[in-house]
Parts: C-alpha cells; sequence; structure tokens
C-alpha cells in the first residue's frame, strides 16, 4: 500500500471512530442520561 493512501485510510477511520464518539454523546445527552464512561465514573458526583 502506498504511504499516500495509507494516510488517506487512516485519516478516513479516525474521523469515523470521531463521529462514531460523539454520535453517542449527543444521543445520550438529547435524552437527558447521565454521561458515564466504562468504568461508572460520571462528572457529577
Amino acid at each position: 500500500m502506498k504511504p499516500v493512501r495509507a494516510f488517506f485510510l487512516s485519516m478516513i477511520m479516525i474521523s469515523g471512530i470521531a463521529l462514531w464518539g460523539a454520535g453517542i454523546y449527543t444521543a445520550d445527552a438529547s435524552v437527558h442520561m447521565q454521561v458515564v464512561d466504562g468504568y461508572g465514573v460520571s462528572a457529577s458526583h
């Protein structure tokens, strides 16, 4: 694989992961759910 092609593939994958995370965050916020990380720790105690 050429370096330029690998770079673009990596950028697309990173962008997809970031958009997926932002989508989950906004979906949780839209239904007024408390955002909690994977360990059960939240911003407000």
